[in-house]
């Protein structure tokens, strides 16, 4: 008896021991994965309004659907859900730890109505003080169906990177990525499917309303087929790393399917490749 109570022991002690290593994250990325978690917290625990504020800054930009600056909107009390939860599935942290994203299905909720499904995307960078900071924030609503994605994260190796000083060789630098999206654009007026394949990584993550988070470029494709739907797009924003391997672009969109035409906002988060080629890594489409 006392052998099989000492056997049980090991096994639970064993099993704790399993959970906590699936539980820990790298450094890097995990600093901004907790960021994100403690706001989700937040936003649980107290509310969605505060929770917000504790992440934003005056530089900071929601989309709601359109864009405004983050602090003077939520500093007027704006109608926002009374309940918002969300929880990060997707990651990524650039080498010069400036810079980063997560991404990861929502809920939220009016007391008194039912409870909506979404997905939300968030561009961070530190402030001064080295706290992440939203940059930009934009959610779509979907209908909380679909297979639940599991956990993906970039953590930024400890490689070589040029450390540009000038103002000048930075601007530079973002517009090489708003080049890129221009010529993506470009190509997307000729022909849909030549665009999204030369520009989208294979392991993309696509976010459209209405529709469960699709991942890969094969997924991608052949849903835009599926729903016989045309994109042009008119880039107007940018950002990168300072490091530079990430980058993000954001404009408004055109879409059109087989029973309508609808005016989009979206964002793009880029990664260079290997092959010194910009990919997109994720593409968010939502209303305006």
């Amino acid at each position: 008896m006392r052998l099989i109570k000492i056997c049980s022991f090991v096994w639970v002690l064993l099993l704790i021991v399993a959970m906590d290593a699936r539980a820990q994250l790298p450094d890097k990325v995990g600093g901004l994965i907790r960021a994100d978690r403690t706001a989700a917290n937040i936003s649980k625990t107290s509310s969605p309004h505060e929770a917000l504020m504790s992440i934003v800054d005056k530089e900071s930009t929601l989309y709601v659907p359109s864009p405004v600056n983050a602090v003077n909107y939520l500093s007027n009390r704006p109608n926002i859900p009374d309940v918002l939860t969300w929880q990060p599935n997707f990651a990524l942290v650039s080498k010069s730890l400036d810079w980063g994203v997560t991404s990861g299905p929502m809920e939220f909720q009016k007391v008194g109505a039912v409870k909506r499904h979404g997905q939300y995307l968030t561009v961070w960078r530190r402030d001064r003080k080295g706290n992440w900071k939203a940059h930009l924030r934009a959610e779509v609503e979907n209908f909380g169906k679909g297979p639940k994605s599991d956990m993906v994260y970039y953590e930024p190796d400890d490689s070589w990177y040029l450390k540009h000083r000038s103002k000048v060789r930075l601007q530079q630098r973002e517009e090489v990525v708003t080049q890129s999206d221009e010529l993506f654009s470009t190509v997307l007026k000729a022909n849909n499917e030549a665009a999204f394949k030369e520009f989208l990584a294979d392991d993309v993550r696509y976010y459209y309303p209405w529709e469960a988070e699709i991942e890969g470029k094969k997924n991608v494709l052949a849903f835009l087929k599926k729903k016989r739907i045309e994109i042009t797009t008119d880039p107007s924003g940018v950002g990168r790393a300072y490091s530079g391997e990430y980058a993000y672009t954001s404009g408004t969109a055109t879409v059109r399917s087989k029973e309508k035409v609808v005016k989009f906002n979206y964002i793009r988060i880029w990664q260079l490749k290997d092959d010194y080629q910009w990919r997109v890594l994720i593409e968010m489409m939502f209303e305006r």
